[in-house]
């Protein structure tokens, strides 16, 4: 006698300015599950809310697979809780936290994980940028304070980039955190679990010639960037990334799983920060980590819905 399938709804798309990335990171999800255990039900917030909670009482379990914010800051994780279905990844708490760059390293700082300096923004309050460039210096780093894939991050190198980075981001969020920009190599920790948490191998970026950073294009077009897992780094600093990993993932209430970006420079780690629903596309990282650690891309989708259902 076979059991009975799981119904899952697949939330993917939204509002946010990474609709297009959830879409496919919701298209290479519903190709991994197993038809033969669950039966997929796609919902849109953009479009489907309303569909979503009539329908969730019939419904075992969701998936969410958006990016940015009304997906990825806790507020379709609190209208889940309200609905009674449970989900993967981390709660209200926790995703609206790790969506909030200023809150998520005073964390970091309060715990003492490693930081760069940072100075936050207020589009509406004059900032003197004489003291901007005095305290953190050029180049720097220009970060919208809650969104993701490096939407309005920019690196300015002279004055005049600045002003216009700043213009740029104020257009996405009211706050823009200005931060010290650390060159060196860009490393990311894949953490798996509940309870008892996995780090999973290392993955070292390394954007094409013609980027300056990880920004979206290098992140999401298919060969823009190398990633390298495992990283080719020594046994000591690997195990001190998935150390901060873990305590990242702690100190945040992360829960199911999370993926923190690190820079190692001249031997020392700095927290970037921390992603309560790293991206699933077929160039993601976190499904590269999961398959160095001998995760199928299937065998993923299960152990994230199985820890959903740990409650």
């Amino acid at each position: 006698m076979t059991s009975k399938k799981l119904r899952v709804a697949l939330l993917c798309g939204g509002v946010s300015g990474e609709r297009a990335i959830s879409f496919k990171s919701g298209d290479q999800v519903a190709q991994a599950l197993d038809p033969e255990r669950y039966d997929v039900f796609r919902y849109d917030p953009a479009t489907d809310l309303e569909r979503l909670l009539r329908e969730a009482p019939g419904l075992d379990v969701a998936l969410i697979i958006l990016h940015g914010r009304w997906g990825e800051d806790g507020t379709i994780q609190g209208l889940l809780d309200l609905a009674g279905l449970p989900y993967q990844g981390s709660g209200v708490m926790s995703s609206a936290l790790c969506m909030d760059k200023r809150v998520t390293k005073d964390l970091y700082r309060f715990h003492g994980l490693p930081v760069a300096r940072d100075i936050v923004l207020d589009r509406r309050s004059p900032a003197d940028l004489d003291e901007v460039v005095k305290e953190i210096g050029l180049p720097l780093v220009i970060k919208p304070n809650s969104e993701g894939s490096s939407l309005g991050m920019s690196i300015p190198r002279t004055r005049e980039e600045l002003e216009a980075g700043l213009a740029e981001a104020f257009l996405l969020d009211r706050y823009v955190m200005l931060e010290e920009y650390i060159q060196g190599r860009e490393i990311t920790v894949s953490v798996l679990g509940n309870d008892h948490l996995e780090a999973l191998p290392l993955v070292e970026i390394i954007p094409g010639e013609k980027y300056t950073f990880f920004d979206y294009e290098a992140k999401y077009e298919p060969g823009a960037s190398k990633e390298i897992c495992p990283a080719p780094i020594s046994e000591d600093l690997t195990h001190e990334a998935m150390e901060i990993g873990l305590a990242a993932h702690r100190v945040l209430y992360c829960r199911g799983y999370s993926r923190t970006d690190l820079m190692l420079r001249d031997g020392k780690y700095f927290v970037l920060e921390t992603n309560t629903i790293p991206g699933m596309t077929g160039t993601s990282l976190f499904p590269q980590a999961a398959q160095a650690a001998g995760y199928s891309f299937g065998r993923l989708m299960d152990r994230l819905i199985e820890l959903a259902l740990e409650g």
